[in-house]
């Protein structure tokens, strides 16, 4: 795929809404720790085709970076396999991430989040970014503040951050690589950005205060069309016809999106991967609290949701050392009689408590995989229900994702809430939802999860004792 050339104009038929009936979506889905292509079919809800492909950081450059072009050789090489049978393309990806263009490229490469560079001005920045009355974004390392990392490539590079003609947001990057318009969207950027003031629906005030407001690419909706598919990439996949092209959606949001039609009544939902991010529909930004990872992100619609989220995946796997295991009862009832627990934060910054480090009650080498999965999943369940209490959440929870086929988890989830917990079925939510940006997409109903009666006889008192060596520390 190449960049884009003179742009391509976002008027038209194709402008706005697809022109034709829409049966089939392509999705670009970029998560931080794999990128997918998926064929999600509209009327059944789900996806009917994938392909994976892990999503490194490229080490070489300025700085730690995505490896944009793997990811666009990935995308064409699926799409010329399927053309034929897609009506649409969509885009969701992961947050805390923009590309800064010039021409028909990059001003700058894009850079990683979990790099530290930003971190080197971070008084500078602090001066610069606005009250988290006005964006309800709370302070984070690295680059997980968008406008963090704004901040330090125009110190940091001032030449090639002066050859920029235009900024975009993460989604919005492809569908300008895909159809040569530049935008900017309500969802990525109010994703802990800094650069977003929620309750006015327009940009904070960072964007003027450090001159770069007239690099904002226009903002669009995530559910626009911006055009059709580039006629030289229409060639190389072998397509025929216009492929309409969608603005794109954080994935995040993009896992909320097909519960937003539930009505008033308040509800939450778990979007999980990398990072697991609860939305309470329904609840009240008055509860949030910028030291403790809670937020409000924004919806497709432009609403804000109180948020809170931590690095569920990532922790996952630190506390189970990449070697899961599905936990029998056995395992479980050794954890919970032994008081077996991890303790947060094994991804230090983030989440309910940023200022922890992760560590073990227990020598976990001394554990079976099934007991450290075990120890694990309620450990994800407990973080989980904390983010929740935090916002006040009410009303039955779903999972999105992953952390979705974790019976464990779901079924903890459950008892520590109070609540009904549902699991989507099917693959992941990000892709569904995405879909549903260009077509009525009739998402399956989740799959109500009932605790095993007898399986948790001490998960409240084992509750009581995790959050009381939290608080205290030791």
């Amino acid at each position: 795929m190449t960049a884009p050339g003179k742009p391509a104009q976002d008027t038209g038929p194709l402008s706005g809404k697809p022109a034709r009936q829409v049966r089939t979506v392509a999705v670009l889905d970029v998560g931080k720790t794999n990128v997918k292509l998926v064929l999600v079919d509209a009327a059944l809800g789900h996806e009917v085709w994938s392909r994976v492909l892990p999503n490194r950081v490229r080490p070489d450059g300025p700085y730690p970076h995505a490896d944009t072009e793997a990811i666009a050789a990935f995308l064409v090489d699926g799409l010329a396999d399927v053309a034929g049978e897609v009506d649409a393309l969509s885009i969701t990806t992961h947050g805390a991430t923009g590309a800064l263009i010039a021409g028909d490229g990059l001003a700058l490469p894009v850079l990683d989040y979990e790099h530290d560079g930003p971190d080197a001005m971070a008084t500078a920045y602090d001066a610069l970014r606005p009250a988290f009355a006005e964006s309800f974004s709370p302070r984070l390392p690295g680059g997980l503040n968008l406008g963090a990392q704004l901040a330090w490539q125009a110190r940091t590079f001032p030449e090639a951050f002066a050859r920029a003609e235009s900024f975009v947001t993460y989604p919005q990057y492809w569908a300008w690589r895909l159809t040569g318009v530049a935008a900017t969207e309500p969802t990525s950027l109010g994703c802990h950005t800094d650069l977003w003031a929620p309750a006015r629906d327009g940009f904070s005030a960072l964007p003027a205060r450090a001159g770069w407001r007239g690099l904002m690419a226009p903002v669009r909706p995530a559910f626009d069309v911006l055009g059709p598919l580039r006629p030289e990439i229409a060639d190389r996949i072998g397509l025929g016809r216009p492929l309409p092209v969608a603005c794109g959606i954080h994935d995040s949001n993009a896992s909320l999106l097909p519960h937003l039609d539930g009505g008033s009544a308040p509800r939450s939902i778990v979007s999980t991967g990398t990072w697991v991010v609860c939305f309470a529909v329904g609840g009240s930004l008055a509860r949030l609290e910028a030291g403790r990872d809670t937020l409000a992100n924004v919806d497709a619609y432009r609403r804000p949701v109180p948020s809170a989220r931590f690095m569920g995946g990532r922790e996952f796997d630190r506390v189970t050392g990449g070697t899961a295991a599905v936990p029998d009862g056995a395992a479980l009832a050794a954890v919970l009689a032994g008081g077996i627990m991890a303790l947060p934060t094994f991804a230090p910054g983030s989440g309910p408590f940023p200022d922890r480090a992760g560590r073990w009650t227990a020598d976990p080498a001394a554990l079976t995989p099934a007991e450290r999965t075990a120890a694990a999943s309620l450990y994800a369940a407990l973080m989980t229900a904390t983010c929740l209490d935090l916002l006040g959440a009410a009303g039955p929870s779903v999972v999105e994702g992953p952390f979705a086929a974790n019976t464990l988890f779901c079924e903890a989830l459950a008892v520590l809430t109070g609540r009904p917990v549902g699991a989507s079925a099917g693959g992941t939510g990000t892709s569904v939802g995405a879909a549903g940006l260009v077509a009525p997409v009739r998402a399956a109903a989740p799959r109500p999860v009932a605790p095993r009666p007898g399986l948790f006889p001490d998960l409240h008192a084992y509750a009581a004792r995790w959050r009381a060596a939290v608080a205290s520390g030791r």
